[in-house]
């Protein structure tokens, strides 16, 4: 609703251009006209020249609901004196009782603080310069490719060592670092984005586009290196969210802290040595093969443990896990061994 390129957004920045301050309610239901004094009943379309100029006036406005109209102006607002309010400021101490006491969108814009603050119930919101807020994603963005080049290169290192069965905790850890930075940043890019509206739709498209697969790619790392998963496949599904959850609770040192990270991957018991070997299950690749449902990759896994025993096995073992047959035990021998070639191929050039 105060994002850039909306009309009420725009009046906003007219008001504190003109180093003018207001207090702005959206809402006109009986729960504010209770609490209403004086001023005048307007009733015409909301405009941000008209809100502008109504600004020039000591007391409170009144829109619509939707912003689409304004109801009243130069009202006098009184809340009840006994909402406790954290605020200094007279209309900044009226817009926090107002928000409190009636659940609707209050937001006082300070002429001295040259700030705009949104109020709702017990939340408060400062309203960020356009300029910050582009400042701020262009910084993010750039951070975001840094950690999305990073995540790319080391899952697919991480291809290639599964074929030679060369994997250590060191690279999964790794992997699993950069893939949660690329989605923490893109968490706080979406913050901004909120705020810049409009204004944000390009830098959400580059956005999307950095954070496209990398939750999809952690969530199979999770579930082919998780340390202690049970043996019913439902449960090692189970536990993967549980852990990807628990990478997402991290704090930023902690997710720096790679002997933390293996902890929550249940490989703890392996970092004593960083370079320790492990073995995948085979989901990741199991999942790049095309025509494979859930069902089947889990029977696959089941059957034969870890990814090596996978590509070592025969194509009647293959055929013999329920739902596999002879044309997929092909796809799964055929398939496994392109990769496993692409990945020597990349590895050497």
């Amino acid at each position: 609703m105060a994002a850039p390129g909306r009309p009420l957004r725009d009046g906003l920045d007219r008001i504190l251009r003109a180093n003018r301050g207001a207090l702005v309610v959206v809402g006109d239901g009986p729960g504010v006209l209770s609490i209403c004094s004086g001023g005048f009943l307007l009733d015409a379309e909301f405009s941000p020249q008209r809100l502008s100029e109504l600004a020039k006036m000591d007391g409170a406005i009144i829109l619509a609901a939707d912003a689409s109209r304004i109801a009243r102006a130069n009202v006098h607002l009184m809340p009840k004196a006994t909402i406790p309010t954290s605020e200094t400021g007279t209309r900044h101490r009226t817009a926090e009782r107002v928000a409190r006491m009636i659940d609707v969108p209050v937001l006082s814009v300070s002429a001295a603080m040259s700030v705009i603050a949104v109020y709702r119930n017990d939340l408060k919101h400062t309203v960020q310069p356009i300029g910050w807020l582009h400042d701020r994603t262009d910084q993010a963005l750039a951070t975001m490719q840094r950690f999305r080049t990073r995540f790319d290169v080391a899952l697919s290192g991480l291809s290639i060592l599964e074929v030679e069965d060369t994997v250590s905790v060191g690279d999964v850890v790794g992997v699993v670092q950069a893939a949660e930075m690329v989605l923490r940043i893109g968490e706080e890019v979406e913050g901004y984005l909120v705020e810049l509206g409009e204004d944000g739709r390009l830098v959400g498209l580059q956005s999307a586009e950095l954070v496209d697969g990398v939750a999809r790619a952690l969530h199979l790392v999770v579930r082919d290196y998780c340390g202690r998963a049970p043996t019913k496949s439902a449960q090692r599904l189970s536990l993967a969210n549980q852990v990807v959850d628990q990478l997402a609770h991290l704090t930023s040192d902690e997710l720096r802290d790679a002997e933390r990270v293996a902890e929550v991957l249940g490989l703890i018991g392996t970092f004593d040595h960083a370079e320790s070997g492990v073995e995948p299950r085979g989901y990741r690749l199991l999942y790049r093969l095309p025509r494979f449902s859930d069902a089947i990759i889990e029977r696959i896994v089941d059957r034969f443990i870890n990814l090596q025993q996978i590509m070592r096995a025969s194509l009647s073992e293959l055929e013999q896990v329920e739902g596999v047959g002879q044309a997929r035990a092909h796809s799964v021998k055929d398939g496994l061994a392109r990769l496993a070639e692409a990945s020597i191929i990349e590895r050497y050039q």
